[in-house]
C-alpha cells in the first residue's frame, strides 16, 4: 500500500500583529478589525493572514512522522485503550507523570506492542541514579 506523503504547508505560527511592539499583546492570533489597517487590507511586506489555504492534507493532518496519530497518556489505565488501535496511534506519556509510574507505563507499552513517541525522560534518568544511591 502506497502512503501518502505528509506536507505541512505552514510550521511556524501566525503571530498577532503588532504583538513584537506591546507586551500586553499576546503571541496567539487575533484578526486584525483597523479601517487603515495593513495586514486587514493584505498589503506586500506585511504579516500574512491564516487562510483555509495554509491547511494541511485531511489525510495526514495530525500524523506524526511515523504515520500515527499522538495519544497522550496519564497512568497504565489509559494506555490500555490503544491495545487494539497501535496500528493508528502512539501514546506520548504526559509530561506531569512522575518517575514511578512513567516506569511502569513504559513496562505495559512493551507488553501490549504501544510505541511511545517520549520513551527516554529525563525523570527517569534521575529516578534510576537516586535508586543506585539507596543500593549502594
Amino acid at each position: 500500500m502506497a502512503r501518502i506523503k505528509i506536507v505541512k504547508k505552514k510550521t511556524n505560527t501566525f503571530d498577532r500583529f503588532e504583538s513584537d511592539r506591546h507586551i500586553r499583546l499576546n503571541r496567539s492570533w487575533r484578526r486584525p478589525r483597523g479601517i487603515d489597517c495593513r495586514v486587514r487590507r493584505r498589503y506586500r511586506g506585511v504579516l500574512r493572514m491564516p487562510t483555509i489555504g495554509y491547511g494541511s492534507n485531511r489525510k495526514t493532518r495530525f500524523l506524526l512522522p511515523n504515520y500515527k496519530k499522538k495519544f497522550v497518556v496519564n497512568n497504565v489505565k489509559e494506555l490500555d485503550m490503544l491495545l487494539m488501535n497501535n496500528d493508528k496511534y502512539c501514546a506520548e506519556i504526559s509530561a506531569s507523570v512522575g518517575a514511578a509510574k512513567r516506569i511502569q507505563i513504559i513496562r505495559r507499552a512493551d507488553e501490549l506492542g504501544v510505541k511511545l513517541t517520549n520513551r527516554k525522560s529525563v525523570k527517569i534518568t534521575r529516578f534510576e541514579k537516586a535508586v543506585k544511591r539507596v543500593t549502594k
